[in-house]
Protein backbone atom coordinates (compact mmCIF):
# COMPACT_ATOMS: atom_id res chain seq x y z
CA UNK A 1 0.00 0.00 0.00
CA UNK A 2 1.54 3.22 -1.20
CA UNK A 3 2.52 5.49 2.04
CA UNK A 4 1.06 9.28 1.50
CA UNK A 5 2.97 10.78 4.26
CA UNK A 6 6.61 10.97 5.31
CA UNK A 7 6.10 10.67 8.97
CA UNK A 8 4.43 6.82 8.02
CA UNK A 9 8.22 5.80 7.55
CA UNK A 10 10.67 4.96 10.28
CA UNK A 11 12.24 8.07 9.88
CA UNK A 12 14.18 10.34 12.85
CA UNK A 13 12.67 13.28 13.88
CA UNK A 14 16.07 15.27 12.24
CA UNK A 15 15.21 13.87 9.13
CA UNK A 16 11.61 14.22 9.68
CA UNK A 17 12.00 18.10 10.37
CA UNK A 18 14.41 18.56 7.32
CA UNK A 19 11.63 17.33 5.50
CA UNK A 20 9.17 19.33 6.68
CA UNK A 21 11.32 22.79 6.12
CA UNK A 22 12.39 21.36 2.05
CA UNK A 23 8.81 21.25 1.49
CA UNK A 24 8.78 17.34 1.20
CA UNK A 25 5.26 16.47 2.06
CA UNK A 26 3.64 13.63 -0.26
CA UNK A 27 6.23 11.04 -1.09
CA UNK A 28 6.01 10.65 -5.05
CA UNK A 29 5.83 7.22 -6.09
CA UNK A 30 9.61 6.21 -6.72
CA UNK A 31 10.06 7.22 -3.11
CA UNK A 32 6.85 5.59 -1.53
CA UNK A 33 8.17 2.15 -3.33
CA UNK A 34 11.74 2.14 -2.46
CA UNK A 35 12.28 3.78 0.67
CA UNK A 36 10.70 0.91 2.24
CA UNK A 37 12.76 -1.69 0.12
CA UNK A 38 16.16 0.65 1.00
CA UNK A 39 15.08 0.72 5.33
CA UNK A 40 14.71 -3.36 4.51
CA UNK A 41 18.52 -3.61 3.03
CA UNK A 42 17.63 -4.60 -0.42
CA UNK A 43 19.84 -4.46 -3.34
CA UNK A 44 17.55 -2.23 -6.29
CA UNK A 45 16.79 -1.82 -9.77
CA UNK A 46 15.10 0.57 -10.45
CA UNK A 47 13.64 2.04 -13.34
CA UNK A 48 12.33 6.05 -13.11
CA UNK A 49 12.12 8.96 -15.11
CA UNK A 50 14.08 11.75 -14.35
CA UNK A 51 12.27 14.41 -12.00
CA UNK A 52 10.66 11.78 -10.52
CA UNK A 53 12.07 12.31 -7.21
CA UNK A 54 14.78 9.43 -7.27
CA UNK A 55 17.29 11.22 -5.53
CA UNK A 56 15.36 11.63 -2.00
CA UNK A 57 14.72 8.06 -2.80
CA UNK A 58 17.80 6.54 -2.21
CA UNK A 59 18.93 9.95 -0.04
CA UNK A 60 16.31 9.91 2.79
CA UNK A 61 16.63 6.23 3.81
CA UNK A 62 21.06 6.30 3.61
CA UNK A 63 20.85 9.71 5.30
CA UNK A 64 18.64 8.02 8.25
CA UNK A 65 21.05 4.90 8.45
CA UNK A 66 24.32 6.88 8.16
CA UNK A 67 26.21 6.90 11.55
CA UNK A 68 27.38 9.92 12.66
CA UNK A 69 30.36 8.98 14.65
CA UNK A 70 31.96 7.37 12.12
CA UNK A 71 34.42 9.38 10.27
CA UNK A 72 34.78 7.15 7.28
CA UNK A 73 32.39 7.19 3.92
CA UNK A 74 29.41 5.16 4.57
CA UNK A 75 27.34 5.63 1.36
CA UNK A 76 28.96 5.99 -2.87
CA UNK A 77 26.87 7.31 -5.03
CA UNK A 78 28.27 7.31 -8.63
CA UNK A 79 26.84 10.17 -11.44
CA UNK A 80 27.64 10.36 -14.91
CA UNK A 81 28.53 14.52 -14.80
CA UNK A 82 29.82 16.92 -12.72
CA UNK A 83 26.62 19.05 -11.83
CA UNK A 84 24.46 16.30 -11.08
CA UNK A 85 27.09 15.19 -8.80
CA UNK A 86 27.29 18.70 -6.88
CA UNK A 87 23.39 18.50 -6.62
CA UNK A 88 23.21 14.95 -5.06
CA UNK A 89 25.70 16.26 -2.80
CA UNK A 90 23.91 19.22 -1.88
CA UNK A 91 20.58 17.11 -1.74
CA UNK A 92 22.35 15.12 0.97
CA UNK A 93 23.38 17.78 3.36
CA UNK A 94 19.94 19.11 3.21
CA UNK A 95 17.87 15.79 3.94
CA UNK A 96 20.67 14.65 6.81
CA UNK A 97 20.90 18.86 8.03
CA UNK A 98 19.82 18.05 11.59
CA UNK A 99 21.95 14.77 11.84
CA UNK A 100 24.98 16.80 10.70
CA UNK A 101 25.31 14.59 7.45
CA UNK A 102 28.93 15.49 5.70
CA UNK A 103 28.88 14.87 2.19
CA UNK A 104 31.15 15.77 -0.58
CA UNK A 105 31.37 15.87 -4.48
CA UNK A 106 34.42 14.63 -6.04
CA UNK A 107 34.55 15.34 -9.83
CA UNK A 108 36.69 15.85 -12.74
CA UNK A 109 38.30 19.44 -13.60
CA UNK A 110 38.93 20.46 -9.65
CA UNK A 111 42.02 20.06 -7.87
CA UNK A 112 42.90 16.52 -6.58
CA UNK A 113 44.77 17.43 -3.73
CA UNK A 114 41.68 19.52 -2.09
CA UNK A 115 39.24 16.64 -2.53
CA UNK A 116 42.36 14.72 -0.88
CA UNK A 117 41.91 16.89 1.82
CA UNK A 118 38.31 16.83 2.37
CA UNK A 119 38.47 12.77 2.06
CA UNK A 120 40.60 12.99 5.21
CA UNK A 121 37.85 14.56 7.50
CA UNK A 122 34.67 13.42 8.51
CA UNK A 123 32.85 12.51 5.37
CA UNK A 124 29.55 10.12 5.72
CA UNK A 125 28.84 10.87 1.98
CA UNK A 126 31.05 10.67 -1.06
CA UNK A 127 29.12 11.68 -4.40
CA UNK A 128 31.65 11.53 -7.83
CA UNK A 129 32.10 11.10 -11.31
CA UNK A 130 32.83 7.52 -11.78
CA UNK A 131 36.82 8.87 -13.93
CA UNK A 132 37.85 11.08 -10.26
CA UNK A 133 36.57 7.94 -8.08
CA UNK A 134 38.69 5.61 -9.32
CA UNK A 135 41.66 7.93 -9.19
CA UNK A 136 40.73 8.28 -5.43
CA UNK A 137 40.56 4.41 -5.12
CA UNK A 138 43.92 4.00 -7.02
CA UNK A 139 45.65 6.26 -5.35
CA UNK A 140 44.25 5.32 -1.78
CA UNK A 141 42.90 8.50 -0.70
CA UNK A 142 39.72 7.38 -0.34
CA UNK A 143 38.60 4.77 2.87
CA UNK A 144 36.11 2.24 1.26
CA UNK A 145 36.01 0.08 4.41
CA UNK A 146 33.08 1.04 6.28
CA UNK A 147 30.86 1.54 2.62
CA UNK A 148 27.46 0.31 3.51
CA UNK A 149 25.64 1.41 0.09
CA UNK A 150 26.10 2.03 -3.35
CA UNK A 151 24.28 3.95 -5.16
CA UNK A 152 24.66 3.84 -9.58
CA UNK A 153 22.28 6.69 -10.69
CA UNK A 154 21.65 7.27 -14.10
CA UNK A 155 23.43 4.23 -15.26
CA UNK A 156 22.34 4.35 -18.97
CA UNK A 157 23.98 7.82 -19.12
CA UNK A 158 27.11 6.12 -17.83
CA UNK A 159 26.72 3.65 -20.33
CA UNK A 160 26.22 6.07 -23.40
CA UNK A 161 28.98 8.68 -21.98
CA UNK A 162 31.40 5.21 -21.67
CA UNK A 163 31.47 5.04 -18.11
CA UNK A 164 30.34 1.22 -17.79
CA UNK A 165 34.26 0.37 -17.42
CA UNK A 166 34.93 2.39 -14.40
CA UNK A 167 31.34 1.52 -12.83
CA UNK A 168 32.72 -1.76 -13.09
CA UNK A 169 35.82 -1.42 -11.56
CA UNK A 170 34.67 0.70 -8.98
CA UNK A 171 32.43 -1.48 -7.36
CA UNK A 172 35.07 -4.32 -7.82
CA UNK A 173 36.86 -2.63 -4.90
CA UNK A 174 33.48 -1.84 -2.98
CA UNK A 175 33.02 -4.34 0.32
CA UNK A 176 31.29 -7.57 -0.78
CA UNK A 177 28.51 -6.80 2.40
CA UNK A 178 26.59 -3.78 1.20
CA UNK A 179 23.63 -2.65 -0.74
CA UNK A 180 23.62 -1.94 -4.09
CA UNK A 181 21.24 0.17 -5.98
CA UNK A 182 20.97 1.29 -9.93
CA UNK A 183 19.02 3.83 -11.32
CA UNK A 184 17.98 4.29 -14.78
CA UNK A 185 15.66 5.88 -17.11
CA UNK A 186 15.77 3.15 -19.15
CA UNK A 187 17.78 -0.61 -18.91
CA UNK A 188 19.96 -1.20 -21.76
CA UNK A 189 21.28 -4.93 -22.11
CA UNK A 190 24.87 -3.99 -20.78
CA UNK A 191 23.12 -2.13 -17.84
CA UNK A 192 21.21 -5.46 -16.64
CA UNK A 193 24.53 -7.25 -16.64
CA UNK A 194 25.34 -4.96 -14.02
CA UNK A 195 23.09 -6.50 -11.61
CA UNK A 196 23.89 -10.30 -12.69
CA UNK A 197 27.36 -9.70 -12.48
CA UNK A 198 27.42 -6.89 -8.92
CA UNK A 199 24.09 -7.33 -7.24
CA UNK A 200 22.51 -9.90 -4.63
CA UNK A 201 19.09 -11.06 -6.18
CA UNK A 202 18.20 -7.42 -6.86
CA UNK A 203 14.39 -6.10 -6.48
CA UNK A 204 13.10 -4.62 -9.74
CA UNK A 205 10.81 -1.40 -9.03
CA UNK A 206 9.29 0.21 -12.31
CA UNK A 207 7.53 3.39 -11.76
CA UNK A 208 5.17 3.23 -14.51
CA UNK A 209 4.70 5.86 -17.14
CA UNK A 210 3.00 6.06 -20.21
CA UNK A 211 5.59 4.61 -23.01
CA UNK A 212 9.10 6.00 -22.64
CA UNK A 213 8.24 9.27 -21.77
CA UNK A 214 6.04 10.65 -19.25
CA UNK A 215 2.39 11.36 -20.27
CA UNK A 216 2.98 14.99 -18.73
CA UNK A 217 5.06 16.14 -21.65
CA UNK A 218 3.37 17.52 -25.57
CA UNK A 219 5.78 16.87 -27.80
CA UNK A 220 5.89 18.28 -31.52
CA UNK A 221 8.32 18.88 -34.47
CA UNK A 222 8.62 21.69 -37.08
CA UNK A 223 10.45 19.99 -40.29
CA UNK A 224 13.17 22.68 -41.28
CA UNK A 225 16.03 23.59 -43.08
CA UNK A 226 18.95 24.03 -41.76
CA UNK A 227 19.44 27.65 -42.76
CA UNK A 228 15.97 28.83 -41.85
CA UNK A 229 16.31 26.79 -38.03
CA UNK A 230 16.88 30.24 -36.20
CA UNK A 231 14.05 32.46 -37.84
CA UNK A 232 12.06 29.37 -36.68
CA UNK A 233 13.11 29.51 -33.33
CA UNK A 234 12.72 33.27 -33.05
CA UNK A 235 9.07 32.45 -34.27
CA UNK A 236 8.40 29.54 -32.03
CA UNK A 237 9.81 31.31 -28.95
CA UNK A 238 7.36 34.24 -29.74
CA UNK A 239 4.57 32.42 -30.10
CA UNK A 240 5.21 29.81 -27.31
CA UNK A 241 6.71 32.71 -24.73
CA UNK A 242 7.55 30.37 -22.55
CA UNK A 243 8.12 30.94 -18.62
CA UNK A 244 11.64 29.18 -18.83
CA UNK A 245 13.48 27.09 -21.92
CA UNK A 246 16.28 24.77 -22.26
CA UNK A 247 17.53 24.90 -25.85
CA UNK A 248 19.99 21.69 -26.89
CA UNK A 249 22.43 22.23 -29.66
CA UNK A 250 24.88 19.42 -30.78
CA UNK A 251 28.76 21.06 -30.11
CA UNK A 252 29.70 23.64 -27.71
CA UNK A 253 30.53 25.83 -30.68
CA UNK A 254 26.88 25.91 -31.42
CA UNK A 255 25.77 26.60 -28.03
CA UNK A 256 27.97 29.87 -28.24
CA UNK A 257 26.75 30.88 -31.53
CA UNK A 258 23.41 30.48 -30.74
CA UNK A 259 23.56 32.22 -27.14
CA UNK A 260 25.59 35.56 -28.86
CA UNK A 261 22.60 35.55 -31.31
CA UNK A 262 19.52 35.74 -28.73
CA UNK A 263 21.75 37.96 -26.50
CA UNK A 264 21.92 40.17 -29.70
CA UNK A 265 18.11 39.74 -30.06
CA UNK A 266 17.24 40.70 -26.55
CA UNK A 267 16.53 37.61 -25.02
CA UNK A 268 17.34 36.81 -21.36
CA UNK A 269 19.39 33.84 -22.21
CA UNK A 270 22.99 32.26 -20.81
CA UNK A 271 24.97 29.04 -21.88
CA UNK A 272 26.34 25.88 -20.43
CA UNK A 273 28.46 23.19 -21.78
CA UNK A 274 31.42 21.20 -20.71
CA UNK A 275 34.55 23.67 -22.19
CA UNK A 276 33.38 25.88 -19.48
CA UNK A 277 35.09 26.61 -16.11
CA UNK A 278 33.17 24.21 -13.02
CA UNK A 279 32.31 27.05 -11.13
CA UNK A 280 31.34 28.63 -14.25
CA UNK A 281 29.13 26.27 -14.86
CA UNK A 282 27.76 26.28 -11.42
CA UNK A 283 26.58 29.46 -11.40
CA UNK A 284 24.60 29.64 -14.49
CA UNK A 285 22.99 26.27 -13.14
CA UNK A 286 21.88 28.25 -9.74
CA UNK A 287 21.18 31.82 -11.59
CA UNK A 288 18.63 29.57 -14.03
CA UNK A 289 17.54 27.30 -11.21
CA UNK A 290 16.65 30.58 -9.62
CA UNK A 291 14.53 31.71 -12.44
CA UNK A 292 17.47 34.95 -13.08
CA UNK A 293 17.06 34.21 -16.86
CA UNK A 294 14.06 32.22 -18.91
CA UNK A 295 16.62 30.37 -21.74
CA UNK A 296 19.75 28.56 -21.60
CA UNK A 297 21.38 26.91 -24.23
CA UNK A 298 23.23 24.31 -23.41
CA UNK A 299 24.57 20.82 -25.02
CA UNK A 300 23.52 16.86 -24.06
CA UNK A 301 26.76 16.50 -21.46
CA UNK A 302 26.22 19.50 -19.49
CA UNK A 303 22.24 19.33 -19.04
CA UNK A 304 22.25 15.86 -17.66
CA UNK A 305 22.40 17.60 -13.97
CA UNK A 306 20.39 20.03 -14.61
CA UNK A 307 16.94 18.96 -11.61
CA UNK A 308 14.29 22.09 -12.32
CA UNK A 309 10.89 21.63 -11.95
CA UNK A 310 9.47 24.19 -13.46
CA UNK A 311 10.93 24.00 -17.26
CA UNK A 312 7.97 24.72 -19.28
CA UNK A 313 9.73 23.92 -22.23
CA UNK A 314 12.63 21.96 -23.91
CA UNK A 315 13.46 22.91 -27.69
CA UNK A 316 16.02 20.63 -29.52
CA UNK A 317 17.20 22.96 -31.56
CA UNK A 318 19.76 20.18 -33.01
CA UNK A 319 17.98 16.65 -32.95
CA UNK A 320 19.95 14.09 -30.55
CA UNK A 321 21.42 11.71 -33.22
CA UNK A 322 21.12 9.11 -29.73
CA UNK A 323 17.16 8.08 -29.42
CA UNK A 324 17.99 7.80 -25.48
CA UNK A 325 18.97 11.47 -25.66
CA UNK A 326 15.52 12.48 -26.31
CA UNK A 327 14.02 10.84 -23.76
CA UNK A 328 16.85 12.89 -21.47
CA UNK A 329 16.86 15.79 -22.99
CA UNK A 330 13.26 16.27 -23.07
CA UNK A 331 12.73 14.83 -19.16
CA UNK A 332 13.63 17.90 -18.37
CA UNK A 333 10.11 19.41 -18.42
CA UNK A 334 7.04 18.14 -17.33
CA UNK A 335 8.49 17.60 -14.22
CA UNK A 336 7.10 17.08 -10.36
CA UNK A 337 3.53 17.10 -11.06
CA UNK A 338 3.73 20.09 -13.96
CA UNK A 339 3.40 19.50 -17.73
CA UNK A 340 5.72 20.74 -20.39
CA UNK A 341 6.85 21.01 -24.21
CA UNK A 342 8.97 19.67 -25.97
CA UNK A 343 9.43 20.63 -29.63
CA UNK A 344 12.06 19.27 -32.00
CA UNK A 345 13.82 20.97 -35.16
CA UNK A 346 14.18 18.78 -37.81
CA UNK A 347 15.96 18.68 -41.05
CA UNK A 348 15.50 16.81 -44.03
CA UNK A 349 18.75 14.47 -43.62
CA UNK A 350 17.40 13.45 -40.02
CA UNK A 351 14.52 11.26 -40.86
CA UNK A 352 16.70 8.17 -39.62
CA UNK A 353 17.31 9.63 -36.03
CA UNK A 354 13.47 10.87 -36.07
CA UNK A 355 12.38 6.99 -36.74
CA UNK A 356 14.68 5.71 -34.33
CA UNK A 357 13.22 8.14 -31.69
CA UNK A 358 9.53 7.43 -32.36
CA UNK A 359 10.08 3.86 -32.71
CA UNK A 360 12.19 4.13 -28.91
CA UNK A 361 9.30 6.15 -27.20
CA UNK A 362 6.53 4.14 -28.83
CA UNK A 363 4.83 6.73 -30.68
CA UNK A 364 4.97 9.47 -33.33
CA UNK A 365 5.96 12.78 -32.61
CA UNK A 366 2.95 15.02 -33.96
CA UNK A 367 4.18 17.52 -36.71
CA UNK A 368 3.62 21.51 -36.15
CA UNK A 369 3.08 23.77 -38.98
CA UNK A 370 5.30 26.54 -39.11
CA UNK A 371 4.17 29.72 -37.60
CA UNK A 372 2.96 32.61 -40.40
CA UNK A 373 3.70 35.94 -39.92
CA UNK A 374 0.79 37.09 -38.84
CA UNK A 375 0.63 34.68 -36.28
CA UNK A 376 4.13 35.98 -34.94
CA UNK A 377 3.10 39.56 -35.12
CA UNK A 378 0.31 39.67 -33.29
CA UNK A 379 2.25 37.39 -30.36
CA UNK A 380 4.74 39.67 -30.15
CA UNK A 381 3.73 42.58 -27.87
CA UNK A 382 3.10 40.07 -25.04
CA UNK A 383 6.53 38.12 -26.03
CA UNK A 384 8.31 41.20 -25.57
CA UNK A 385 6.08 42.45 -22.45
CA UNK A 386 7.40 39.21 -20.80
CA UNK A 387 11.02 39.58 -22.32
CA UNK A 388 11.27 43.27 -20.48
CA UNK A 389 9.59 42.29 -17.10
CA UNK A 390 11.78 41.40 -14.34
CA UNK A 391 12.37 37.94 -13.78
CA UNK A 392 10.33 36.22 -11.00
CA UNK A 393 13.04 34.86 -8.54
CA UNK A 394 12.09 31.68 -7.24
CA UNK A 395 13.11 29.86 -3.68
CA UNK A 396 15.73 27.49 -3.60
CA UNK A 397 14.02 24.51 -1.66
CA UNK A 398 16.57 24.59 0.65
CA UNK A 399 15.73 28.67 1.11
CA UNK A 400 13.44 28.08 4.30
CA UNK A 401 16.16 24.93 5.68
CA UNK A 402 19.12 27.65 5.59
CA UNK A 403 16.78 30.47 7.27
CA UNK A 404 18.00 29.79 11.11
CA UNK A 405 21.90 28.35 9.82
CA UNK A 406 24.41 30.85 9.59
CA UNK A 407 28.11 29.98 8.68
CA UNK A 408 30.78 30.96 10.50
CA UNK A 409 34.62 31.64 9.08
CA UNK A 410 37.39 30.98 11.38
CA UNK A 411 40.92 31.65 9.95
CA UNK A 412 42.44 28.76 11.42
CA UNK A 413 43.07 24.91 10.47
CA UNK A 414 44.93 22.09 10.41
CA UNK A 415 48.05 24.14 10.22
CA UNK A 416 47.38 25.62 13.73
CA UNK A 417 46.64 21.87 14.76
CA UNK A 418 42.91 22.59 14.97
CA UNK A 419 40.17 19.81 15.26
CA UNK A 420 36.27 19.52 15.13
CA UNK A 421 36.43 18.54 18.72
CA UNK A 422 38.56 22.20 19.54
CA UNK A 423 35.28 24.09 17.89
CA UNK A 424 32.63 21.76 19.43
CA UNK A 425 33.98 21.81 22.75
CA UNK A 426 34.26 25.78 23.16
CA UNK A 427 31.32 26.47 21.38
CA UNK A 428 29.09 24.27 23.09
CA UNK A 429 30.46 25.90 26.55
CA UNK A 430 28.71 29.24 25.26
CA UNK A 431 25.54 30.18 27.70
CA UNK A 432 22.62 29.19 25.73
CA UNK A 433 24.17 27.09 23.10
CA UNK A 434 24.37 23.17 23.56
CA UNK A 435 26.33 20.54 20.74
CA UNK A 436 22.93 20.52 18.99
CA UNK A 437 23.18 23.55 17.43
CA UNK A 438 26.71 23.01 15.87
CA UNK A 439 25.97 21.81 12.72
CA UNK A 440 28.60 21.06 9.73
CA UNK A 441 32.23 21.42 10.54
CA UNK A 442 34.68 22.06 7.53
CA UNK A 443 38.35 22.45 8.44
CA UNK A 444 40.79 23.52 5.74
CA UNK A 445 44.17 24.05 6.09
CA UNK A 446 43.81 27.54 6.93
CA UNK A 447 40.34 28.03 7.72
CA UNK A 448 37.72 26.65 9.24
CA UNK A 449 33.49 26.51 8.16
CA UNK A 450 31.22 25.92 11.20
CA UNK A 451 27.54 25.44 10.64
CA UNK A 452 25.81 27.17 13.74
CA UNK A 453 21.60 25.86 13.59
CA UNK A 454 18.60 27.23 15.07
CA UNK A 455 19.00 30.84 14.86
CA UNK A 456 22.08 31.00 17.21
CA UNK A 457 24.56 31.97 14.83
CA UNK A 458 24.98 35.47 15.93
CA UNK A 459 24.70 34.41 19.23
CA UNK A 460 28.11 32.14 18.62
CA UNK A 461 29.85 35.05 16.68
CA UNK A 462 29.41 37.35 19.08
CA UNK A 463 30.58 35.63 21.80
CA UNK A 464 33.61 33.83 19.68
CA UNK A 465 35.39 37.14 18.72
CA UNK A 466 36.94 37.01 22.47
CA UNK A 467 37.33 33.22 22.86
CA UNK A 468 40.16 31.71 21.91
CA UNK A 469 40.28 27.71 20.43
CA UNK A 470 42.61 25.23 21.98
CA UNK A 471 44.59 28.69 23.00
CA UNK A 472 44.31 30.56 20.09
CA UNK A 473 42.51 34.10 19.22
CA UNK A 474 40.91 33.32 15.67
CA UNK A 475 39.11 36.04 13.58
CA UNK A 476 35.64 35.02 12.71
CA UNK A 477 33.06 35.94 10.69
CA UNK A 478 29.97 35.14 8.87
CA UNK A 479 31.48 32.80 5.73
CA UNK A 480 30.54 34.41 2.18
CA UNK A 481 29.47 32.11 -0.60
CA UNK A 482 31.61 30.30 -1.88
Amino acid sequence: MTKHRFTDYQLSDEIIQALDQLNYDTPTDVQSKVIPLIQQKKDLIVRSQTGSGKTAAYGIPISEFVDWQENKPQAIVLTPTRELAVQVKEDFINIGRYKRIKAAAIVGKQPFYKQKNELKQKTHVVVGTPGRMLDHIEKGTISLEEVKYVVIDEADEMLNMGFIEQVEAIIEEMPTSRVTMLFSATLPERVKDLSVQYMNTPTDVEIKTSGVTTSSIDHTLYQVSEDDKYSLLEDVTIIENPDSAIIFCHTQERVNELCDQLADQGYDSDKIHGGMEQYDRLDVMEDFRRGEFRYLIATDVSARGIDIDQISHVINYDLPSEKESYVHRTGRTGRAGHTGKAISFVTPFEGKYLKEIETYIGFKISKSIVPSKEAVVKAKPQFLDKLNSEPSIKEAKNDKLNENIVKLYFNGGKRKKLRAVDFVGTIAKIEGVTAEDIGIITIEDTATFVEILNDKGHIVLDEMKHTTVKGKQLKVHIARNR
